[in-house]
């Protein structure tokens, strides 16, 4: 006669929603904060500035590379911290993606396992280029 797994250590599906659920809920509340944070210092400091609209300037250099932008944040540079916001933003949902995956191996679904991999490919190989 087989015994029953201890409830707290076996994954299930409800667990796994609850982790993904959390996820979800603090990555989304944390990339508000931090951007709202971001956004609302860059207004205070340049929010009386007048644009120029004679020529176009795209974003500065520091904000274009993910590694600058983690280090203009962690040095509160308010146009990197809002940066930072919407890359954590963006970043959640793949961290779902990656959360699924760990939870369908742990679960020994091997299918949805590598439905989920997959995915997880295609999500990377849109971020990184997407050229063949």
């Amino acid at each position: 006669m087989e015994k029953a797994p201890r409830a707290g250590r076996r994954v299930n599906d409800r667990r796994a929603q609850e982790w993904i659920a959390t996820l979800l809920r603090v990555g989304v509340i944390a990339a508000a904060c931090i951007g709202l944070a971001g956004g609302v210092a860059h207004l205070v400091r340049h929010g009386n500035d007048v644009p120029s609209y004679a020529s176009f300037e795209g974003e500065p250099s520091a904000l274009r590379h993910v590694a600058d932008v983690i280090a203009g944040a962690v040095s509160l540079k308010t146009d990197a911290l809002a940066q930072a916001g919407l890359l954590l933003l963006i970043a959640v949902p793949i961290l779902r993606v990656g959360v699924s995956i760990v939870a369908f191996a742990l679960e020994k679904d091997w299918l949805y396992c590598v439905v989920t991999a997959l995915v997880m490919g295609i999500l990377l190989f849109s971020l990184l280029g997407g050229t063949l």
